[in-house]
């Protein structure tokens, strides 16, 4: 049965390099992201995990174009806003109201020489929405109310709030321009564990009111599993599993994602305490030098021969359960 849902962006084979100079006249090269394909939904939000470093952020910022990618295909609601294939070059500011982003840190974020106005504001001049001086005004109102802050706190500086109000105005900021799509790269890890829980139910209720659709990127897997709809698991650069987030906690294939989820604590003590945790072997291998064939086989319990020749293909195991491992196959 076909899934009649609309995809709202579609990436394919997308790489992300970072030149690095390693000697008089040498070059070499952080491959952050390598390869990654995925699709997302309209109106879903798609959690993206892995350990530090993994390129989960890196990605994020790679389809907004933020960083401009090294290779690949980007395709929004339609429309190939990047191709590495194609000669023609997109105007990507138009896309800019469409996609927007909700950085880490929001007090790194938010430029401390502007009021909370002028921040909030600022996309609606590059756009030139809102021209008048009251309806920009309102509208700058409208959006601190809507996460939760008052109309008079635009005229405060950010060092004046709290790393949760400084985070509301991150999103305020980001909703500014009515975007449909929006990265949430790690929006709640700076944050006291007593204020995640309110930013989530926030952002899941500006989903509901606004029909946004997310890419939620975080290491804490149970607020992933909360949140999202589908999640995928990233590891070194590659993404090497993605399913349904319901499937992809209960019934995970790819072994690293099964590393992942067997630290995850339970709820209930004694089936806590009784668990059997994976425990990875070595260290994570450099982007800079990564390993050959599948990117997890130095720390894989499961590895081959074949696993150190050859890179294994992103496939489809079960309905909507996509995993790459050549384990798999056998």
């Amino acid at each position: 049965m076909s899934d009649e849902r609309k995809k709202l962006l579609e990436v394919e084979k997308l790489r992300k390099y970072f030149p690095v100079k390693s000697g008089f006249m040498k070059q070499s090269y952080v491959q952050a992201v390598q390869d990654v394909s995925l699709f997302i939904y309209e109106g879903e939000t798609l959690g993206l995990v892995g350990e530090s470093g993994c390129g989960k952020t890196t990605f994020g910022r790679s389809v907004l174009q933020i960083y401009e990618p090294t290779s690949g295909k980007i395709i929004y609601d339609g429309d190939a806003i990047y191709d590495s294939g194609s000669r023609k070059k997109v105007d990507i500011l138009p896309y800019r109201r469409k996609m927007q982003m909700i950085f880490q840190d929001p007090s790194a974020s938010l430029d401390p020489r502007m009021t909370v106005g002028e921040i909030v504001g600022e996309a609606l001049d590059i756009h030139g929405l809102y021209p008048g001086k009251k309806d920009r005004q309102d509208r700058i109102s409208e959006l601190l109310t809507q996460v939760g802050l008052n109309s008079e706190h635009a005229n405060r500086f950010p060092h004046e709030f709290s790393g949760g109000q400084q985070q509301r105005i991150g999103i305020a900021r980001a909703l500014a321009v009515e975007p449909q799509f929006i990265v949430c790269d790690e929006p709640i890890s700076a944050l006291d564990v007593s204020i995640q829980s309110q930013v989530v139910n926030m952002l899941e209720d500006l989903q509901q009111q606004i029909g946004l659709t997310y890419l939620f990127i975080a290491h804490d897997l149970s607020v992933v599993r909360h949140i999202s709809n589908r999640i995928g698991v990233m590891y070194l650069g590659c993404l090497v599993e993605l399913a349904e987030s319901y499937e992809l906690c209960a019934s995970p294939i790819h072994p690293y994602s099964k590393t992942l989820l067997s630290a995850v604590p339970l709820t209930d003590p004694e089936k806590n305490r009784h668990r059997q945790r994976i425990l990875l072997q070595g260290d994570i291998p450099s982007p800079l030098n990564p390993p050959s064939g599948c990117r997890f086989h130095t720390r894989c319990p499961y590895a081959t021969d074949r696993c150190a020749q050859s890179m294994p293909e992103l496939k489809e195991y079960s309905p909507g359960h996509y995993a790459a491992c050549h384990m798999l196959d056998s």
